[in-house]
Order: C-alpha cells, then structure tokens, then sequence
C-alpha cells in the first residue's frame, strides 16, 4: 500500500490502494444504473445481463428483454417477505434470491416486487417462486453493486450475450470498495456561529460525484483534537426534522468543539447511515407502517449500517491528525476510526434530550444498534 502522509496545508493528492485496479469501471458501472441503463456483471462462476428495476420502465425493458424472459433477482430479506427465503438466509441481505418471471409481471409488479414501501398500497398478487441462480457469485455483486449506486438491491435478469453499456466484475467491485483517491480540493476561513476561528477543507475523489468537508476550529495546538463524524441528513441538519436526532447532535458538537482548545467536524456526504437519501426516505415510509429503523433498512435490503468510517480516517490523515477525542455515542465509529489507522484517546459522549417522535428511534439506536451514552 502506500500512505502518504502530508503537511496539513499543502494541498497534495494521496493515493491510498488496497485493491488490484482503481475501481473506476465500477464507478461507471454505478452510472450506467442509475441512468436505467444495463450492465453486465461477472465472477468466476459466470456472467449475467442486469438493468436495475428502479431503472426501467416499459420502453426500456423492452429494449433490453424484447421476449419477457427475464427473472428479477432481489436479496434474501426481501424474498423473506415474499416468503421465498427462510429466515437463516434472510439475516444476511447480501444473499441473493432469483424469482421467476411470470406473464403477469410487468414493470410496474416488478416493482413492486422490488419496493416494500408499496406492500400496503399494492398488495403483491404472487404467489412467486424461486427460481436457481445462473452465477451465485456475480448475483451477489451485483446486490452489491445496486447498494453502492444507492438504488433498491433489485434487478430484470438475464444469461447469455448481450449489449450493455458497461461490462463490470467481481474484481472491479472488490476494487472500488477496497480502493480510496482522496485529494484536499481546496480549503478557506469560514466563520460559524460556533466559532469566528474556523476553517473549512473540501475532500473531492474521481471515484465518485460526493464531496466531503472538513470543519476545522480553534488554534491547532499538540493536543487531540475533539472531533466529531457526522454523516450528512438533509432532514435533519436543514429542514429540521424532528424524526431524528442528527441537527441537535450537529449544532451541539459544533459547540463542544469549539470549546475546546481545537477540533474537526467531519462532515460525510453517507446520507441515511449510507444508503442514501431516497432509500432513508422509504425506510421512513415503512417507519411509518410500524416498522423501526433496524428493520426498515433490512426490509428494504440493505445493511443496518453501510456507512465507510475509513473514508474519515483518510480525511483526519490528510490533515495531519493521528489521534483523536472521539465525539460520538456510536461504539462503531470507534472500532472504524481505529480500524483505519487513527488512534482514539478518548470518546466523549453526546447528550441530548429526546422528543415525542424521535423517542422510538432513540431506544431502537441504542437497544439494537450499541449506542451508548
């Protein structure tokens, strides 16, 4: 690997790899999804023609399966609730399940299908059957894949040749998770409220559209800094939701650390715990249909947790800082941070009242996911 650890004000790209290419196929991959495009994923056991069913609708699908043949690979928590999986498989959403094409179902079933938000405003009519898996390896890439693009983990499938816009593999994906281009893009003096001696640094990598921001306050001294991961919730931070608890814990950090005699806020563009903000937004809508924030992630195919904490252990490593006073209730970022390289002296808690309609989430955060005061 190589680590370049820079002077904190030059601006120098640093290169950190751990991967056998630089992922960036994948990158495109990511892309061609989100446009509705297809792609082609392969591993060692095969290849398989994908376009996401988030993507399609009539015109496109028929393009890319002209006969209505294709199967619709999901992941094992959806297909539990189909009742197509059973319950050992279903606990790890990186499974995946094939289900058979029927005549009857089109683009809009499929996603249905594919959507758990819709279970109660469109009663799925199955019953659906399983069909096996062309390439067990490649399908569970290209769940992975689905998870990076931010796109529900569910696709129109199909064997043999075809056109695509991008062929991808396993490696290619194991090389884009494995591999962070990280540069300091730029940096000035920003006042906040919190604190007039502040300087924001803006992280920018080729990889990917997303850009991180560092805040950094108070005079830079010898000593830790307290330093604050927040992952970005426009709900929260901007529009004031009171689902959750992320603008209060935002504003109040700010504060502890500009009491301090310096700190870094990192602000991380892995919105809804890294699923995105349109995935957070449908697991608040199965949030309103009784289910919590655990179980509204898994229904909805994803992990629990997806953020990255080693793409804020790279950004503290661009700026020069090694250890840290860690401002956080969560025990994972911790364990990531350390993980990562950087050595965390002490955790400093965040506390914080709640209110009616983030008491749920509160007590779901701290029964199920370890969070500690």
């Amino acid at each position: 690997p190589i680590s370049v650890r820079p002077y904190p004000h030059h601006h120098r790209i640093r290169l950190l790899m751990r991967g056998g290419t630089d992922g960036r196929n994948t990158a495109r991959a990511i892309d061609a999804l989100r446009r509705g495009w297809a792609v082609r994923v392969s591993a060692d056991d095969g290849a398989i023609r994908l376009m996401a069913v988030e993507g399609a609708d009539a015109v496109t699908l028929a393009g890319f399966d002209p006969d209505g043949r294709a199967d619709i690979l999901i992941s094992a928590a959806r297909a539990e609730t189909l009742k197509l999986a059973n319950q050992l498989a279903a606990a790890d959403p990186d499974l995946p399940v094939l289900v058979a094409r029927m005549p009857w179902i089109d683009a809009d079933v499929a996603t249905a299908i594919a959507d758990p938000v819709l279970d109660l405003a469109s009663p799925l009519k199955g019953p659906f059957l399983a069909s096996p898996l062309p390439a067990p390896q490649a399908a569970k890439a290209a769940l992975r894949l689905a998870r990076l693009a931010g796109i529900l983990p569910a696709y129109f499938l199909l064997e043999g040749d075809g056109t695509v816009e991008v062929d991808v593999s396993l490696t290619d994906i194991a090389a884009y998770e494995d591999t962070i281009h990280l540069a300091i893009a730029t940096r000035a003096n920003l006042p906040v409220s919190a604190s007039e001696m502040a300087e924001i640094v803006a992280f920018r990598s080729p990889d990917e559209p997303r850009e991180h921001v560092a805040l950094i306050v108070g005079k830079r001294d010898a000593s830790p800094p307290v330093v604050r991961l927040h992952s970005e919730c426009l709900t929260g931070d901007v529009l004031g939701s009171l689902k959750c608890d992320c603008g209060p814990q935002l504003h109040h950090a700010l504060h502890q650390i500009a009491g301090a005699p310096w700190g870094v806020l990192l602000y991380l563009r892995q919105e809804g715990r890294g699923i995105g903000l349109v995935n957070k937004l449908r697991a608040y809508a199965l949030q309103d249909q009784g289910f919590d924030t655990v179980d509204a992630n898994v229904r909805l195919g994803f992990a629990i947790d997806a953020r990255d904490f080693s793409v804020a252990a790279r950004m503290l490593d661009l700026l020069g800082v090694g250890t840290v006073r860690l401002l956080t209730n969560n025990p994972n970022k911790v364990v990531g941070l350390e993980a990562a390289g950087i050595r965390v002296a002490e955790r400093l808690p965040i506390i914080l009242p709640a209110n009616p309609h983030n008491e749920r989430y509160l007590a779901t955060k701290r029964d199920r996911t370890g969070h500690q005061l």
